[in-house]
């Protein structure tokens, strides 16, 4: 089975047309304002209207506020909430918005796998932050892929954390992962997509 790609961090039209165009499955507004990626509902609304169908809608939250979530919905149409939260708080936000619900969970041994999905539609496995981080994902480094060695995941989930079109192959090879998230890793910048590598990107993901 093909991998399914998600681009996160979209927050200009290159890009966001770019992932749309390169056949991502899934693309993400980034809501975390601490993000140098963030976007303002008004803005992902706008770049979301670029383009009718195609990619899901995905938007990343940390920690939110019922009207936090409110607010983004009221300018986007998002399929799916990508939540740093407790398993209780994302059952509630799943329950009051009735989207489907990603929870981010960081990982760096063996014991951190997780056994159950707590209420989540799906699970969205990175590395845990580094000491010092300012954000609790995104922040472009990976885990030991080897640590999913027999892991037994307890429904769909998505690998991100470090990964480029050049690693995208044997992460996926090393780990079975069913979807991938990428964000710095087809970036000219901080911040700035590549319409290029994201089309790179995709492509890798695809042949694997």
């Amino acid at each position: 089975m093909t991998a399914r790609v998600k681009i996160c961090g979209l927050n200009e039209p290159v890009g966001f047309d770019a992932a749309v165009a390169a056949g991502a499955d899934y693309v993400a507004f980034n809501f975390f304002p601490a993000s140098p990626r963030a976007v303002t509902p008004a803005q992902a609304g706008a770049l979301s209207a670029r383009h009718a169908g195609g990619p899901l809608r995905v938007g990343l939250f940390v920690k939110p506020t019922d009207d936090e979530v409110a607010a983004a919905l009221a300018c986007v149409d998002l399929d799916i909430l990508q939540l740093y939260a407790e398993p209780e708080r994302v059952r509630a936000l799943r329950a009051r918005f009735g989207r489907k619900v990603w929870r981010a969970h960081g990982v760096s041994g063996v014991a951190d796998l997780p056994a159950t999905n707590d209420g989540a539609d799906a699970l969205l496995i990175e590395a845990k932050p580094p000491a010092g981080a300012t954000r609790p994902g995104g922040n472009a480094v990976s885990f030991d892929w080897s640590v999913m060695a027999g892991w037994r995941a307890p429904g769909d989930w998505v690998l991100a954390g470090g990964l480029t079109p050049g690693n995208v192959a044997a992460a996926i090879a090393a780990t079975g992962a069913p979807c991938v998230d990428v964000s710095s890793g087809v970036e000219r910048a901080k911040g700035v997509k590549d319409a290029g590598l994201i089309r790179a990107f995709v492509a890798a993901a695809r042949a694997a």
